[in-house]
């Protein structure tokens, strides 16, 4: 009834986000050889649909968007703002799984981002490492762990079986009541 009544609050980066997203919009077939450009492509040509799959709040800023040091340039795939969180959204596409390194570079572009490009009013920026799968040992000892500000979020490029919809179902139910045994709500 609360939710009812007063709606999704958002207290947090990760109250927004939700994984997995299901990209089946892009109509591009699951294949080993799935390149990045292809995935960038395919969101690009798809950006209505692909805002409405991450969720409220979201506005596209840029692809590709280049931020340099003194030596070097790097590009960030997929820049947003999110105006319900006021902080600038950085996406980094993985065709692979999750490694180490993705969540180093992610980390390396949040940084730069927030002394580089966000405004004073702006909230700290939020960095997501969109991939196919992530091993739970490197979320558990990487900065993914402990950062409010970084995710790793798994997509899919077809829609589920029904058994595993009902799998996800399921732990998202035992995630929230948790979550509600944790903050002493029924």
């Amino acid at each position: 009834m609360e939710l009812a009544s007063k709606g999704n609050e958002i207290q947090r980066p990760s109250d927004i986000f939700k994984t997995p997203l299901i990209l089946d919009f892009l109509d591009i077939p699951e294949s080993e050889t799935l390149h990045e450009s292809i995935l960038e492509r395919a969101i690009i040509g798809n950006i209505q649909n692909f805002l409405l799959e991450l969720g409220s709040g979201f506005a596209f800023i840029a692809r590709q968007k280049r931020i340099m040091t003194e030596t070097k340039e790097f590009y960030i795939d997929l820049v947003f703002y999110n105006y319900r969180l006021k902080c600038f959204v950085l996406i980094d596409l993985k065709t692979k799984e999750l490694t180490h390194q993705d969540v180093g570079q992610m980390d390396m572009y949040v940084r730069m981002f927030d002394e580089l490009q966000k405004g004073e009013d702006d909230n700290p920026t939020v960095g997501i490492i969109l991939c196919v799968d992530k091993d739970k040992t490197i979320v558990k000892y990487s900065v993914l762990k402990e950062s409010e500000q970084l995710f790793a979020s798994k997509y899919s490029l077809i829609l589920p079986s029904e058994e595993e919809l009902k799998r996800e179902l399921e732990r998202e139910i035992k995630m929230v009541k948790e979550k509600m045994a944790k903050y002493g709500r029924n």
